[in-house]
């Protein structure tokens, strides 16, 4: 699942529109929904989105044996 889906997924869990959340996160609607159709977040965006959300950002890399980097 690619990452504009799992925020609109995390919006509509959180009950939080989309122009809500730009609002939160300090950006415009549009703004925000031209950063959602290319698709481009830094890290430390992701943090910001799940912040406003009342979520956290998890993204590691998990291998077989358990390990998570």
């Amino acid at each position: 699942m690619d990452i504009p889906t799992k925020i609109k997924l995390a919006e509509s869990y959180a009950k939080i529109s989309e122009s809500e959340l730009s609002r939160r996160i300090g950006t415009t609607s549009q703004a925000f929904g031209q950063r959602l159709k290319t698709g481009k977040f830094s890290s430390s965006d992701l943090d910001k989105i799940a912040k406003a959300l009342g979520a956290e950002f998890v993204c590691s890399f998990k291998f077989p044996d358990g390990t998570e980097i």
